[in-house]
């Protein structure tokens, strides 16, 4: 199953991203990326969780506008500059990124990271042919997975893994 992560829009007032932790807390879904910012009075939230497939229901019966994207895993060099070169080859092949994010998942010792875009058969033939594109990444990575290579956790919590 790809990759996939939810993105919410929510009005910035306090208590409100405590109510959407407390929704998926209650239902034991754990976040495994969390990414928050906010303009003119409204929050804008991208989430990626364990089970995104029970979390977007639950999220839109209580009121919240929810988006659904998949995302795209890459394997990168740990190393100043390797994201960089993904970037140029996605910028190459006129590839309009819509998200990052980084994964507690990594392949080896090489970090994995996590991308949407608003065509990803075309980022993933960019990326096939700059050689970044990394098919044990996008094995080794779903919702799920993110949360397994992470340490136990009490499971009346939502754990935040940075």
């Amino acid at each position: 199953m790809p990759l996939r992560e939810i993105q919410l829009t929510l009005p910035n007032r306090p208590g409100t991203l405590a109510r959407v932790a407390r929704i998926l807390a209650r239902e034991r879904i754990n976040i495994a990326a969390l990414s928050v910012d906010s303009a003119m009075g409204r929050g804008r939230v991208r989430l990626v969780v364990s089970d995104p497939d029970r979390a977007t229901p639950l999220l839109k019966s209580a009121g919240y506008e929810a988006e659904v994207r998949e995302m795209l895993a890459v394997r990168l060099e740990d190393r100043a500059g390797s994201f960089l070169r993904v970037l140029d080859a996605l910028e190459r092949a006129k590839i309009n990124i819509q998200s990052v994010a980084i994964l507690v998942a990594r392949e080896g010792s090489q970090p994995l990271v996590a991308f949407s875009a608003n065509d990803l058969a075309r980022a993933r033939r960019a990326l096939r042919k700059g050689g970044f594109e990394s098919r044990t990444a996008e094995q080794i990575v779903s919702n799920a997975e993110l949360l397994a290579v992470a340490p136990s956790i009490p499971s009346e919590s939502v754990a935040l893994h940075l």
